[in-house]
């Protein structure tokens, strides 16, 4: 049984892993190819129509890469947690369909329209399909996020006598949960945060390289500002108000995230960095600052916070360092963003940003970690919830499929990583090829 459970969430992992290296981009970019129209409309300068054509096609392959990752996730609710879809499908396939039906025909349909259709509308009719694309991949992450907010903090549901969840209040699951609101916002800032690095990275590439150079230095600079102001915002308040709510609502989660083996009476320290030792039940190598942690979660120097030892063991998350690792990885990449987003802001006020090589290497190179913040961020969300699908009521020993044996699985496993490695293969491909042409070849 222990097998079965391990390759169902490997092969889960694997897979929704790999699928959110996509969507995190879409969403965040679709912003950012919106303020590109807008200042088309209000400059009349062709350039930022070709900027925003340039990256909605980037957008595209991204979009199209997204959707054949996806679906083998739904899938798998059937064939690898039957037992979870049985029991919870009644709710969550509430929101899981409105975002197939709704969200998902609204992004893909005037996707098409903008890439195709531009020589049939006027530039405000234009601007408004790419304002369309940006509210339908914010809808699909809002009713993903509303999903997950129900497994993480259950509301507005009744538990019939054979075990099944069934929707009590169609409003509490999508607009009355209190984790909803929190967590779509630092999801969907920490998207931006992504796509800044992207677009930023690609202004530097084509800077570093005397290439498409007006175009780079609009990439840059509008990267760098998207970035900074994102990077602040997923820090505060919407990664404050996130940590809060798991305080409030998943105060074990909490303790494991921040490393507290043992509940102190007057005041919790934070741990910058340290490695949790389970077998002594405590933090080796550490550097901690004293009470700082009880000041930012409550305002209050000496409140206690309960650690580990206040909670049974099998409420505990069942894979504690991971989940330590996980979080302290996401706030140090954070923190790192912030202040190199800082730095190249000053430099682009004091315009010296265009010709700092250093800097411009630094951006340029740091793509690929934003991603992997975003993903550990999901990581620790997930790992925080265990050893729980719906927090408290349901947990992850009784949702897999009895009948899908754990050979089964690890076969499919394989299968999966062959393909999503030539799909992955092929999207950097497409994308190399896409940033190599350059936005004027846009306009062609």
């Amino acid at each position: 049984m222990e097998d079965m459970i391990f390759y169902d969430r490997l092969q889960f992992a694997f897979t929704i892993t790999f699928h959110y290296i996509f969507p995190q981009l879409t969403m965040g970019l679709s912003l950012i190819i919106v303020y590109f129209k807008w200042r088309y409309i209000k400059t009349n300068l062709e350039k930022f129509n070709d900027a925003a054509k340039f990256f909605m096609k980037i957008f595209a392959i991204n979009f199209t890469i997204g959707i054949v990752t996806g679906v083998p996730m739904e899938f798998q609710f059937g064939t690898n947690w039957a037992e979870f879809s049985r029991r919870t499908g009644n709710i969550i396939g509430q929101t899981l369909a409105m975002e197939g039906t709704f969200s998902f025909f609204l992004e893909s349909s005037f996707l098409v329209l903008f890439l195709f259709g531009e020589k049939l509308m006027s530039k405000k009719l234009h601007f408004l399909m790419a304002f369309l694309v940006f509210l339908g991949s914010w809808a699909s992450g809002y009713l993903i996020l509303a999903t997950n907010a129900w497994m993480q903090h259950p509301v507005g549901y009744k538990v019939m006598e054979n075990g099944v969840f069934v929707l009590d209040s169609f409003s509490a699951l999508v607009f009355g949960n209190p984790w909803t609101i929190p967590a779509f916002l630092h999801n969907q800032i920490a998207a931006v945060v992504t796509s800044s690095f992207v677009v930023g990275s690609v202004g530097a590439f084509y800077i570093l390289r005397e290439k498409n150079v007006e175009f780079g230095k609009l990439f840059l600079k509008t990267g760098v500002t998207f970035g900074l102001i994102s990077s602040l915002l997923v820090a505060f308040p919407t990664g404050d108000w996130n940590a809060k709510n798991v305080v409030k609502h998943q105060p074990a989660t909490f303790a494991a995230m921040e490393g507290i083996f043992e509940t102190e009476e007057a005041g919790s320290e934070i741990v910058l960095i340290g490695q949790p030792n389970m077998l002594e039940k405590r933090i080796d190598n550490k550097i901690a600052v004293p009470n700082i942690l009880s000041f930012l979660t409550y305002q209050d120097w000496n409140r206690q916070i309960p650690g580990m030892d206040k909670f049974k063991k099998e409420d505990l998350p069942d894979n504690i360092p991971a989940l330590y690792y996980a979080y302290h990885i996401m706030v140090g990449l954070g923190t790192v963003f912030i202040g190199i987003m800082m730095l190249a802001a000053f430099l682009l006020w004091k315009k010296k940003l265009y010709t700092m090589k250093p800097l411009l290497w630094t951006i340029m190179l740091l793509v690929p970690f934003p991603y992997i913040a975003n993903i550990v961020g999901w990581y620790t969300a997930e790992l925080g919830r265990q050893p729980f699908l719906v927090y408290g009521l349901f947990r992850t020993q009784h949702g897999v499929s009895p009948t899908v044996s754990s050979g089964n699985t690890l076969f499919t496993l394989l299968g999966f990583v062959a393909i999503y490695m030539l799909l992955g293969l092929l999207f950097l491909v497409l994308v190399g090829k896409t940033i190599h042409q350059g936005p004027k070849h846009q306009s062609h």
